[in-house]
């Protein structure tokens, strides 16, 4: 097992390194719309936003997925697609069916919806259509609350997922239990590819530490009692965030935030620092899997 020291040194070293690049690279912004919803029918028109790089070329493919209620394009979405087109992807996040939260059942169906490689109008064809895209590179994706499940299953629906980054995720919410279709060996997505952090006062997968600590287990299969960092040598596992670390003194669900989940300014560690919850730290992580 890496320890939480190793793991930091490297997320250090590698978001140096693609903060040079980040600067340098020219973006272009793009919209379209896909066919998604709940249900066997992907019926409803929802958005898609997104950025990519300006220079000529086919990249990878990067999705996002907002929590519950969350407009699609929240300022924390918007951060990661950034981030990650400056790092050389066709990047965007997706709107969809998220005003409530559901049973395996329908977060299965939405998931479907945005990642059916079968169907032409689902989100991940739009993305993956596009002349700059080539998903042959493999597809990364990303997601806060009810978008972390969304990511943890994007792959049941899309072989060329091949990693997902996970915040505010668990399996075991007051009313829906996901055990069945996210916990560990329960989705197609293989635990050395999925990485979550989590805030130790999550309310909805804790509210303590240890309580979160179990949660994370059950999703990753990965056990480390009494510790605050899961992280293997691959950088996939999972990490607790203290009240310590973040700047409102809360680690709670929106430890992203400024201000819980009602913030209206992102943390700074998180949106431009090098710790392992940091999001360049972890958007890195992603990039290991995918070809340039």
């Amino acid at each position: 097992m890496k320890t939480a020291g190793s793991s930091f040194l490297l997320g250090l070293f590698v978001a140096l390194a693609w903060t040079s690049s980040a600067q340098a690279q020219t973006l272009s912004s793009f919209s379209t719309t896909y066919s998604g919803g709940s249900g066997l029918i992907c019926g409803t028109t929802y958005n898609i936003r997104g950025q990519e790089p300006a220079a000529s070329g086919r990249y990878p493919v990067f999705v996002y997925t907002v929590g519950t209620t969350e407009n699609y394009d929240h300022s924390s979405a918007m951060a990661a697609v950034q981030e990650m087109a400056a790092r050389g992807y066709v990047a965007a996040t997706v709107e969809y069916d998220n005003g409530t939260f559901g049973s395996c059942s329908t977060l299965q169906s939405r998931a479907k919806c945005i990642y059916d490689s079968g169907r032409s109008t689902s989100a991940i064809s739009r993305l993956c259509s596009r002349a700059k895209a080539d998903c042959s590179k493999g597809i990364v994706v990303s997601g806060f609350s009810q978008g972390s499940i969304m990511a943890i299953l994007a792959k049941n629906h899309d072989s060329r997922v091949q990693a997902a980054y996970g915040l505010g995720a668990g399996v075991e919410y007051s009313i829906y239990n996901l055990n069945s279709c996210v916990a560990n060996g329960n989705r197609t997505l293989p635990s050395n590819r999925l990485r979550i952090i989590n805030g130790e006062q999550d309310v909805f997968v804790g509210p303590t530490e240890s309580s979160v600590r179990a949660q994370n287990t059950e999703t990753t299969g990965y056990s480390c009692p009494l510790a605050t960092s899961c992280l293997q040598s691959n950088g996939s596992g999972w990490y607790i965030i203290k009240d310590s670390q973040v700047s409102d003194g809360n680690a709670d669900h929106c430890y992203m935030r400024n201000g819980s989940c009602i913030g209206l300014t992102l943390d700074n560690t998180w949106r431009s620092g090098t710790a392992p919850w940091s999001l360049r730290t972890n958007l890195n992580w992603l990039t290991q899997f995918t070809t340039p």
